[in-house]
């Protein structure tokens, strides 16, 4: 009875730890690239970066009209690295939902970005992230900005 009862409990929970540690891995790989951004780490983000990354913004322009903005990911490191070591920038994630699906992940992040200390604009970031076998890799980085109205998320249930 023991034994049986020892095989549901592993029937039951140990898919949710794998999809827990799967889920760590894919944080992990983003807490690594936001790591290397508030450092101007090029390298360090471009560790996590699949070499088919994809980055755009998604937005409204003056007159209140969606558009949608493709970025170089060559342009974004270069403008990252010639940041002046006195600007202090930070984008804080408030929380991650993450989904698998076998080799594919998505991770959505609430986010406020600062400049100086101070909150310049929220927004959330949508990356969709490869499993090449070794490791978790962004192929693609979504994200939305908001100029006005920012408030600190709470995590919806």
């Amino acid at each position: 009875m023991k034994t049986r009862l020892t095989l549901i409990f592993l029937l039951a929970f140990v898919p949710a730890l794998a999809q827990s540690s799967g889920e760590d891995a894919i944080n992990k790989t983003i807490e690594e690239f936001f790591e290397g951004f508030h450092n101007r780490d090029t390298a360090q983000m471009r560790s996590v970066l699949h070499e088919q990354v994809h980055m755009q913004r998604i937005g409204t322009d003056a007159g209140g009209k969606p558009f949608i903005k493709e970025e170089s990911v060559m342009d974004f490191l270069t403008s990252m690295a010639s940041l002046p070591d006195t600007l202090k920038i930070e984008e804080r994630l408030h929380f991650y939902i993450t989904q698998t699906d076998g080799a594919m992940a998505n991770a959505w992040t609430p986010y406020s970005f600062y400049v100086q200390y101070k909150l310049h604009h929220c927004g959330v970031n949508s990356f969709q992230l490869f499993y090449d076998g070794a490791a978790w890799k962004i192929i693609y980085i979504v994200d939305t900005r908001q100029l006005k109205a920012c408030t600190e998320p709470e995590k919806a249930d």
